[in-house]
């Protein structure tokens, strides 16, 4: 099979379509014939060496953590699922012809392919992250960092449970937010005090998705410390914020089901650009500029 792989730790030039072992579903697993994989931050990283600990590239690299396509193989122990079901999930090196999948939803009949694709990781953090912040019906949100792939569906996610969110981006990005259902300020020098002039009574918990704020002036917004998460500044626990990656936090298959509901009741939009796997480096500059809006998909050419 195919799928996109790099030989050494580098930038997107180093990406390409290659031959690969072919994957197949292990027990509580499925596999699927891809038709959308997303790129996802952590992809970028990986590639670039910044998760190898200084450590040389040993063997083939390949790249993705959630993809959409067709069930084809399913592994023991599986049920609620059959072959040709239409599904999307989660699982790794997924930017691929075949993809093993470790959870997963059934893809609503009416979601392009390219969003399904794209929410996997993004409902993940989501629900994970509203979860650690006890974000409910009545609570008031700010993330800040609302407008990318994460944040615009950490947005909605929260908006569809009934809390009030103020979300940060730069101003073309503001009337993008209004339409998720956030209230927009602008991020950077001065942040603290747009929040705090936002007409709201309080705010209940902060999100830090974009990792450039100080962590101070996050827990200057928030009712204590341990009310403000971050996905992307893993040195905000020594400020006494909470910083997650996922793993023992993850409850994959609550969220994929979340995901499936919202975006079949157009609850949830996600915004992506689609790229051929065989533009993948183009694709990774992309993501790498800092420039994309909403999420970077991959898609077979036929």
């Amino acid at each position: 099979m195919w799928a996109v792989q790099f030989d050494e730790y580098g930038g997107p030039g180093g990406l390409h379509l290659g031959e690969a072992p072919e994957p197949h579903a292990g027990p509580s697993q499925i596999r699927i014939t891809v038709k959308a994989a997303s790129i996802n931050g952590i992809d970028r990283k990986i590639s670039s060496g910044l998760t190898s600990g200084g450590k040389p590239l040993e063997g083939t690299g390949y790249l993705g953590f959630d993809a959409a396509g067709v069930v084809d193989e399913i592994g023991d122990g599986v049920t609620g699922v059959a072959v040709g079901d239409d599904v999307f999930g989660c699982g790794s090196k997924t930017q691929a012809e075949f993809a093993v999948l470790d959870s997963w939803a059934r893809k609503p009949a009416s979601v392009d392919w390219s969003i399904a694709g794209a929410a996997g990781v993004a409902a993940e953090a989501a629900e994970r992250t509203l979860r650690l912040l006890g974000v409910e019906n009545g609570s008031t949100l700010f993330i800040d960092g609302g407008a990318g792939g994460v944040g615009a569906v950490v947005t909605q996610f929260a908006v569809a449970r009934g809390a009030t969110v103020i979300a940060s981006a730069s101003q073309p990005n503001h009337d993008y937010l209004r339409e998720i259902g956030a209230i927009p300020v602008l991020y950077g020098a001065g942040l603290t005090g747009r929040v705090r002039a936002v007409p709201v009574d309080r705010i209940d918990a902060v999100l830090d998705v974009a990792g450039k704020t100080p962590i101070e002036d996050l827990i200057a917004i928030a009712p204590e410390p341990a009310q403000v998460v971050s996905i992307a500044n893993f040195k905000a626990d020594e400020a006494g914020a909470r910083v997650t990656g996922g793993s023992a936090d993850s409850q994959p298959e609550k969220a994929l089901a979340e995901a499936a509901e919202l975006l079949e009741s157009s609850k949830l939009v996600i915004k992506v650009q689609t790229f051929p796997f065989s533009r993948a480096a183009e694709a990774y500059s992309q993501l790498q500029s800092g420039h994309a809006r909403g999420k970077l998909v991959l898609i077979p050419e036929h």
